[in-house]
């Protein structure tokens, strides 16, 4: 053996050994990286796992994936309009105190029954969504499922604006050319919302009851609406309490609508918009729907009092 080959088997063998040793730092670290996540997944599952520990601040984001069912929402400051809100009011506000002689004895004699809705906006039916949605076509549904036998026909002579004087200029060519048996006559709003004094129109109040009556039909009279609009006007009370008097010493029937409004919003707590339009004055579709609902109870019920049976024979 040649001088020169210990000394390069010892070069080979260092360079074997400097080969190895690579070989094992690049075999660990490369394991290092496949185990190395695990000690920071542990911290993540045990913050999920106790929320209580977290900030107070923080939970929202834990909280969010889950859904919120409206009843867990919170109520805002001014309640919407509940298109389910059940149709009441006490039956003094709509119950009439004389019987509908006339009309009763239509009904009882099988005879063609006809209505004349007469007014001006709120009767015409401002604030509805459709004509069908005025008060006089709703009554007309109310009192046919009431008397599914009968024909009965609501006409509406209601004109947006119309004042008091207004109306009894129409009353010959517009209800009594009708031949109704029964007269509803809403009156009074215009004349509040334009502040005219209250003794000129109870006149005018008298003398359009006293043409109706001399027709023969049984006439009731529907007062103002209680809405922010006809409220915000000082005559109104004034106006209700003239239009009930008027009703009582003219022996005629009287549909509180005022009365009825008033206790929607002040005993039932309904809000305005459940039953008055965005205009703050006309009633919308619920509104109008619940008077028809109203004034055919008290319709029904004045028409078919024993007091009004013996007489079957129209006039």
């Amino acid at each position: 053996m040649s001088p020169t080959k210990p000394s390069t088997i010892a070069r080979v063998a260092r360079a074997a050994t400097a080969t190895a040793m690579a070989v094992f730092a690049t075999f660990a670290a490369a394991h290092a990286e496949m185990i190395e996540p695990a000690p920071i997944v542990a911290p993540a599952l045990t913050l999920a796992a106790a929320p209580p520990a977290l900030p107070s601040a923080t939970p929202a984001v834990a909280a969010a994936p889950r859904p919120v069912m409206p009843s867990a929402l919170p109520q805002a400051g001014t309640p919407n309009p509940d298109p389910q809100a059940a149709c009441s009011a006490p039956t003094e506000f709509s119950h009439f105190d004389r019987p509908l002689i006339r009309t009763a004895r239509r009904l009882a004699g099988g005879k063609p029954l006809t209505i004349v809705a007469v007014g001006s906006s709120s009767t015409a039916g401002a604030g509805a969504s459709s004509p069908d949605a005025s008060y006089p076509s709703r009554l007309a549904v109310e009192l046919k499922q009431r008397f599914p036998l009968e024909d009965i026909t609501v006409l509406n002579r209601g004109v947006n604006g119309d004042e008091t004087h207004n109306m009894l200029a129409r009353f010959e060519t517009g209800v009594i050319a009708e031949h109704p048996q029964l007269v509803l006559w809403q009156v009074g709003t215009n004349s509040v919302l334009r502040d005219h004094p209250l003794a000129p129109h109870s006149a005018q109040l008298h003398e359009g009851i006293e043409e109706l009556k001399t027709t023969g039909a049984d006439v009731v009279l529907i007062d103002p609406q209680y809405a922010p609009k006809v409220l915000a006007k000082a005559e109104a009370p004034g106006m209700v309490e003239q239009i009930a008097a008027a009703a009582k010493e003219e022996n005629v029937d009287l549909f509180q609508r005022f009365a009825v409004m008033r206790n929607w919003f002040e005993v039932q707590h309904l809000p305005f918009d459940t039953f008055v339009s965005p205009d703050g004055l006309h009633m919308n579709d619920w509104g109008y729907a619940c008077v028809a609902k109203l004034l055919a109870a008290g319709i029904s019920e004045a028409a078919t009092r024993p007091i009004a049976s013996a007489a079957t024979h129209a006039r």
